[in-house]
Order: structure tokens, then sequence, then C-alpha cells
């Protein structure tokens, strides 16, 4: 299966799982507040395919365009109700069960935030332990005292077995532009606390380089350039190289780590490279031409060769955490709560200016991150669903008209007005929630077309 067409099929295998979800929250609400359900579709357009059960008085169909769905209800607004069913309509109950219907599928969206993140944790996270390599001089991770090699093991008293943990962690913290406490494990096993001091940090997320600009990286061990296998027809492969070779020069630069290689290689895209290399004890020289591929938005080599890594070296820098049944789903409720605080505080920050919005991503980023996220593995690909889902069910709750969020504005205007919303001010908001979601949606694809050829 072509990577494309992956991806495509992740993508929509997302999103039917989380559009499913969303209406499927407000049709199980209506239903059992005494609203007759009218069709539940899944997509927009025209019915791909449909069915009505016997006896049953809802329709079910899925349609041509996938991006979102519809619970149509019996409603006086958008066609004659027979008298007999009157009390069955939307328009006709009390305001509490319309506010309860609606709010339903944004809240079904971050149950099953709930639910994705316990399956991704009783299932397991791997991830890499959070080893830093040595700061730039004079970066707040310098000025902080962190040294080469030091395991971050908790930021702000929040724990962090990997990376992501992290990273999340930092981001959080980072977002106050505060001074934040973190808690590191030494090369000789002491256990410190340093003060990392974030306050003079612009643009924190304006292009997502918060280690950069806090001086971290990942810590990675100086491996010895010595091949382990090779891709079969690759650049190495055609050049000669084989299983077993140290590389000891490129050109007339010696090569001491397999770093060296890396950085050598990558910096000379279509180039020949004159390789000196020891194979069973002799001298070899060969000429190699790495192939040129984008990262990043930028052009490098690739030869198709991979480091020969010492047993168990691999495994003592990863980490798995999973819980059990019963201690996921404590884990799970924070996890979900930390992440819809954080995607409503990145929000806020670039309405307000503080952070870019290229930070918005729209459908071609997120069918990327499927594909990617699906290509990793279930738990992986579980996180995904969780924010996604995290994102949609907030993002619905705003209050713009047209989404959940604006008719929860009417109806909590309507509480305290003691009627309705005149229905003339209803159409003048729809109108204006297009234009601010058409807005949104250029911006985000913007975005999309940005990084896809930038």
């Amino acid at each position: 299966m072509s990577h494309f067409l992956f991806t495509v099929l992740a993508f929509l295998f997302a999103l039917g799982i989380l559009v499913t979800v969303h209406e499927f929250g407000h049709f199980w609400v209506a239903r059992r507040l005494g609203v007759k359900i009218l069709r539940f579709s899944v997509g927009f357009g025209q019915p791909l395919w449909r069915w009505k059960p016997r006896r049953s008085e809802t329709e079910y169909v899925v349609a041509t365009i996938p991006l979102g769905g519809y619970v149509k209800m019996l409603d006086e607004r958008e066609g004659p109700v027979d008298p007999a069913e009157r009390d069955r309509a939307f328009n006709r109950k009390p305001v509490g069960t319309r506010i309860a219907v609606v709010a339903a599928g944004p809240l079904a969206n971050l149950l099953f935030a709930v639910f994705a993140y316990w399956l991704m944790y009783l299932h397991g996270v791997p991830g890499l332990r959070p080893l830093i390599d040595a700061p730039p001089p004079h970066s707040p991770a310098a000025e902080a005292g962190l040294l080469e090699q030091d395991e971050i093991l908790a930021v702000d008293g929040k724990e962090t077995p990997t990376w992501d943990a992290a990273l999340m962690a930092l981001l959080d913290a980072a977002l106050d532009k505060r001074e934040i406490a973190l808690r590191v494990r030494g090369q000789d096993g002491t256990v410190r606390q340093v003060f990392l001091d974030l306050s003079g940090i612009p643009g924190i997320l304006d292009r997502g380089n918060l280690l950069d600009a806090i001086g971290l990286k990942t810590w990675r061990p100086k491996l010895a350039p010595v091949i382990d296998r090779v891709v079969p027809g690759g650049p190495a492969d055609r050049a000669g190289l084989r299983p077993g070779d140290r590389i000891r020069r490129a050109d007339d630069l010696p090569i001491l780590t397999w770093d060296d290689w890396v950085d050598y290689v990558q910096g000379h895209p279509e180039q020949v490279i004159r390789v000196t290399l020891e194979r069973h004890g002799e001298e070899v020289v060969l000429s190699l031409v790495p192939e040129a591929v984008d990262m990043d938005g930028r052009t490098i080599g690739r030869i198709g060769a991979y480091v020969r890594v010492p047993e168990g070296l691999e495994a003592s820098l990863h980490r798995i955490v999973r819980y059990g049944p019963l201690e996921a789903v404590p884990v799970s409720l924070r996890k979900t709560w930390e992440m819809s605080a954080l995607t409503l505080r990145t929000l806020w920050k670039m309405l307000v200016g503080e952070a870019s919005v290229e930070n918005l991503s729209g459908p071609i980023s997120i069918a990327q991150y499927a594909g990617l996220t699906a290509s990793l593995g279930l738990a992986a690909f579980l996180g995904y669903l969780a924010i996604v889902s995290i994102s949609l069910g907030l993002l619905n709750l705003m209050p713009i008209p047209i989404l959940d969020g604006g008719h929860l504005m009417y109806y909590l205007i309507e509480l305290v007005r003691g009627r309705p919303v005149p229905e003339r001010v209803e159409i003048i908001g729809q109108r204006i929630g297009l234009m601010i979601l058409l807005a949104l949606m250029s911006l985000a694809l913007l975005n999309d077309f940005s990084r896809l050829f930038h």
C-alpha cells in the first residue's frame, strides 16, 4: 500500500470515529429526552449508504463528504410537524433539554478522549528517556546548570518518564513565561533540583521551537562509525559498502563518530564522496554519491545505511509507560484535563497575539499526522485520536454561531430573557459564524500549504 493511500485511509478512519462519537452524543441524549430523530448522518452531501431498521423512525446514513456529520431532529422550524408529535419536536422542548442535547456532542468527544488515553496507557506508551545533551553556552538550560546526560525526572512536580511527557510539561509551564523547577538525575545518579528561567524567551510558540529556545536537545550516544546493514539497491549498497565496514575518512575529513559521518553525508547530496574505510583489517577506498531527499524544507544527502548499535544500548534509552485498568482511569482523566487546558491556553495566546497563528493546523496536517501516528503503532494513534477529539470538542464549544457553542450561547440568553432569541438575530449570527469559520479554515489551509511546500 502506498504511503499516500495509507495516510488517506488512516485519516478517514480517524475522522469517521470522531464524527460518529460527536453525533452519537447528540443522538443518545436527544432520544432519552424524548426528541424524535429523523436521520443520523456521518458525512454531508449525497448518501453513499443508508439504512432504516424495521420499526425504527431513524434513518442511518454515510454520506460523500466526510468532514463532519449531523443528527436531524423533528423541528417545526424545518418543516411541518404532525400535531400529534409536536411534543417530540426539538424546538418545543424546554431550554434545559435543548442545552443538554447540544452540549452532548462536544462532551462525548471529551469522554472519548478519556477512553482513548485509557486504552493507550493500558496498551503501554513507548518513549525515549528524557536525557539531555550538553546545552549551548548562555542558553537558559546552560544558565540553569543542566549538564550533558542529565535526565529530567519532573517539571514543576509533574513526573516526566519520557521525552513526550517532558515536552508537554515544559510547554505548559512555558506558556506563563516564568521560572520553573526541574528535578534531574545526573550521570553519577545524584538527584538535584535546578531552576529554569523562561521569562525572557520571546515567541516560544511561534514555530514549535520550544526545546531549541531553551537549549535542550536529546542526548545521543557517541556511536562508532560502523555499518550494521545497508538498504538493498540504495546508494551505500551500489557503492559497495558492507555490514561491518568502519568509516575512517570522508574525502579528507577524519570520521570519529557516526554523527560525524551522518553530518558529512547529509551535507553532500548528489556529490561524489571519496570514502576510506576499514574492512577486515584492510583499508578500502570507495566512491559514494548520496541521493538527495527533502527534510523539513531543506535538501540533504542520504545513502541507506544503518549504524551498529551495541547490544542493550537501545533498550536502556527507551521506556514504556503502562498502567493497569484501574490505575489508568485517573491518569487518563488527568491527561485529558491537562491537554484540554493546554489547548485552551494556546488558543487564548493566539487570540491575544502572544502565540503565532501558524500553530493552527488544517485537514492536510491532520491527515499527515493520522498517517504518521498510525504507522508508529496503536499507542501513538490512540494519542492522536485523543488530542484531535479534545480539539473537536473544545472547538464546538466556542461561542461562534453555527457551532454547538453558538447554540448554547443563544439558549443561555433565552434563560436570562425568558424568551428565545429572535429568528432574525439567529440568521445574522449564522452568517457571521460562517464567515468566521471560513476565515479560520482558510488560515489553517494556508498554514498547511506553507508547511507542505516550505
